[in-house]
């Protein structure tokens, strides 16, 4: 959350939500997001304007810049770890991903294919939905049909992120 507030006092992240959705519902979502116990209609909510955004080359390429600086990335790896105190691992890893500019060239080569972008919201769906098996066909379908899904998932494994995703809490 951190990182989308430090991301928020940016004019030019503004500038390309103001597309996307209307501003003064911005900060009230923000606010829902921040409680412990989110309602399940805000997190559909959320990532439903993500979805949108995502779909929206101008939206899309203002995000994907604000990964390359540097000032921001700091911030979201200082909330992905605050987020995960009990996997500082797991958080050190995507650090060192997100660190990495090949990482983040795979990761814009990724999200700049619409077929990617649609299996990549059918994962998440059925993941919140908690369809296992229709999660691990779309997971499936994702590595064979897209060759940027191979590419960004061998990055984050040469990060150590898949292995630090395997790992249960406990196990750390």
């Amino acid at each position: 959350m951190k990182a989308l507030l430090f991301a928020w006092d940016r004019p030019e992240f503004r500038a390309g939500l103001r597309h996307l959705i209307d501003l003064d519902e911005v900060p009230g979502l923000l606010a829902a997001l921040c409680v412990d116990e989110q309602d399940h209609e805000v997190e559909r909510r959320a990532m439903d304007l993500l979805r949108s955004g995502l779909d929206t080359a101008e939206i899309r390429h203002a995000t994907l810049l604000l990964v390359e600086d540097a000032d921001i990335r700091d911030n979201l790896t200082a909330g992905i770890a605050g987020g995960l105190a009990d996997r500082p691992d797991l958080a050190r890893s995507i650090r060192s991903a997100l660190d990495d500019p090949d990482t983040r060239a795979d990761l814009r080569d990724a999200l700049e294919s619409a077929s990617l972008r649609a299996t990549i919201w059918r994962v998440a769906e059925h993941q919140s939905r908690g369809r296992r098996w229709a999660l691990v066909r779309e997971a499936l379908i994702l590595m064979l049909r897209h060759r940027h899904a191979r590419r960004l998932a061998w990055s984050l494994k040469r990060h150590g992120v898949i292995r630090e995703l395997r790992r249960r809490p406990a196990d750390t």
